[in-house]
């Protein structure tokens, strides 16, 4: 039967979306599979982790009990080495325990249960063994015979093996559903793999169908007159050039795209030199370098293998160095110098970082040290609870409570902004002389945003 135009159309557009569903079916049980990897990574390390440290609790504790039977046997106090040490290390696991099973609620009673057995344990050792320092041997014997300890070192390996087994239990469980994930992505793959093989065939055979009868219809066609012979050449040469005429564009256009940040950039330092007024340059010039500080993380981007992270202190020297020199003019003697810890930060979370960044060094060289010259010091770093603490510091004006903004206060509402998109906090500080500018967020509730 003739193929027309329309059911070609219609029918490669239909194959070609079957296509694209299989294909987007591949990708998407690859991503799946991918994101439920990585979880089950990360909870088997937690089980791996809270197996080690029950086993290191109940190797504490029998080593703090070898070094007390030691030492009532021999009355030797080198026996009592190993005891401080092994009653540090139980109360070390101890804790770990309680981080590793935070995020299990059922656990809590438990561990509360193991940790009062285990305090009650060493209790119990350090009244036999200061009995026996204080030369009461039998008072010390006769508490051993009680059979206490044993008893309590009993209840609590109850309790940690229910530890090791549960952790066990937590690895057992992931591998196996990642053997059932492989399994479905393999059905998943292979039918996606079965339909784009059909799709094709369909589709090869519906174009081999059209051809023959094109082929055909050109025959029947080939005795037309030569002026309409000449208009279908003419014709196909406009096509042919418009064609290559697009593809150069698009290869142009391809290449704007990806400097796209450094034309604006560009356009707003050529539109800044236009301008006779100090105020509209002055704003023009703070955007640009909003632009840089965004720009100069895609810059990174390029040359890095993870697209979705920034390593801050190559970001902010890069951004700082940048902020030396253009702002130079603002102040002939201001200093800047900085200590930047090697974190890494999801690339939007940089983004916002080096914009906040960019706002307080270039106030701190506006205001800081009006006519004077002085320093400004930045600091980045990973504090104790794992937040990142950000410091812009001066030793100028300060800072005064209530006073009015002395721009137009859009660098602040952007801080603002920017701290809000961080979970972060701001705090300006005026310790008698100068000012510190402080913002600090916890990384990981950034990175569990962006995961939800």
């Amino acid at each position: 039967m003739p193929f027309s135009n329309r059911l070609v159309v219609g029918s490669t557009f239909a194959f070609l979306v079957v296509g694209f569903l299989a294909l987007m079916a591949i990708v998407g049980a690859n991503f799946w599979l991918n994101q439920r990897a990585e979880l089950f990574f990360q909870q088997q390390i937690s089980a791996r982790d809270t197996r080690a440290a029950a086993v290191e609790l109940r190797n504490a504790v029998q080593a703090a009990e070898s070094a007390q039977r030691g030492y009532l046997l021999t009355n030797n106090e080198i026996y009592l080495a190993p005891y401080d040490v092994a009653k540090t290390q139980a109360d070390r696991q101890i804790s770990h325990l309680r981080a590793l099973l935070a995020t299990f609620p059922e656990s809590a009673g438990p561990l509360d249960k193991l940790a009062g057995l285990i305090s009650d344990k060493f209790d119990e050792l350090e009244q036999t063994v200061t009995l026996k320092r204080n030369g009461h041997d039998d008072e010390a014997m006769a508490l051993i015979n009680t059979n206490k300890g044993k008893t309590l070192m009993d209840e609590a390996n109850v309790f940690i093996t229910g530890l090791v087994s549960q952790a066990d239990d937590r690895l057992t469980n992931g591998a196996a559903e990642q053997q059932t994930n492989a399994a479905l992505l393999e059905l998943v793959s292979g039918a996606a793999a079965v339909v784009i093989v059909v799709v094709v065939g369909g589709a090869a055979f519906l174009l081999l169908s059209y051809t023959r009868e094109l082929r055909h219809a050109r025959d029947e066609v080939t005795g037309l007159n030569a002026e309409l012979e000449h208009r279908v050449v003419e014709r196909t040469a406009d096509v042919t050039q418009a064609r290559d005429r697009a593809e150069v564009l698009l290869r142009e256009v391809n290449h704007r795209v990806a400097n796209s940040l450094a034309l604006i950039s560009s356009l707003v330092s050529l539109q800044s030199k236009a301008l006779g007024d100090e105020a509209a340059k002055k704003a023009l010039s703070e955007m640009q370098e909003r632009i840089f500080a965004i720009s100069l993380v895609h810059r990174r981007l390029y040359g890095a293998r993870d697209a979705r992270a920034v390593q801050l202190d190559d970001y902010l020297t890069g951004l700082l160095d940048h902020l030396k020199t253009s702002l130079r003019g603002e102040g002939q003697g201001i200093t800047l110098s900085y200590q930047i810890e090697p974190i890494e930060l999801p690339t939007d979370a940089s983004v916002n970082l080096g914009v906040v960044v960019t706002e307080w060094i270039t106030n701190g060289f506006k205001y800081a040290y009006p006519g004077g010259s002085g320093e400004i010091r930045v600091r980045v770093r990973r504090l104790a609870d794992g937040q990142v603490e950000l410091t812009v510091s001066d030793d100028g004006v300060g800072r005064v409570e209530d006073a009015p903004a002395k721009g137009t206060g859009l660098g602040s509402r952007i801080v603002t902004a920017m701290a809000a998109s961080l979970a972060g906090k701001v705090e300006y500080l005026s310790p008698g002389s100068g000012m510190t500018a402080k913002l600090t967020f916890q990384p990981r509730d950034i990175v569990a945003q962006a995961a939800e």
